[in-house]
């Protein structure tokens, strides 16, 4: 975790900080007592908040940006269904794509891991 996730989780719990402080500091120094099971159900709320929040905001979804395109593909698994020697025709998503298998040949039925794209051919290796 780097700095700037710490910094996040921080920004992310700063509700849970300020109510309570004032639930268990504020309120009974000025005379306003609040029940210890109140006080507990708020921050319990308070804090299902935040794990229902923390994998977005830590994961970067705020900032990551979307996946579209042919790069999109690299690194995903195709099926070959038809030879790559080294041209060929695999499968992702229910879609054909025309492929190139860059270390050989590939034969119908393997699956192969998506380097490169280049125009509308993906470029493959053979998976070990």
């Amino acid at each position: 975790m780097d700095l700037r996730d710490v910094l996040k989780l921080l920004a992310l719990m700063a509700d849970e900080i300020i109510v309570g402080v004032f639930i268990f500091l504020i309120l009974p120094e000025i005379g306003v007592e609040i029940p210890l099971w109140a006080g507990l159900l708020v921050m319990a709320v308070l804090l299902a908040k935040d794990f229902l929040i923390a994998p977005f905001v830590l994961g970067g979804g705020a900032n990551k940006k979307p996946e579209v395109g042919p790069e999109r593909l690299i690194g995903r698994t195709a099926l070959v269904v038809e030879d790559l020697s080294p041209e060929g025709v695999v499968k992702l998503d229910g879609e054909l794509w025309k492929a190139e298998c860059l270390d050989g040949t590939a034969k119908r039925g393997e699956k192969v891991k998506i380097t490169a794209v280049r125009g509308t051919k993906v470029l493959v290796e053979r998976r070990e």
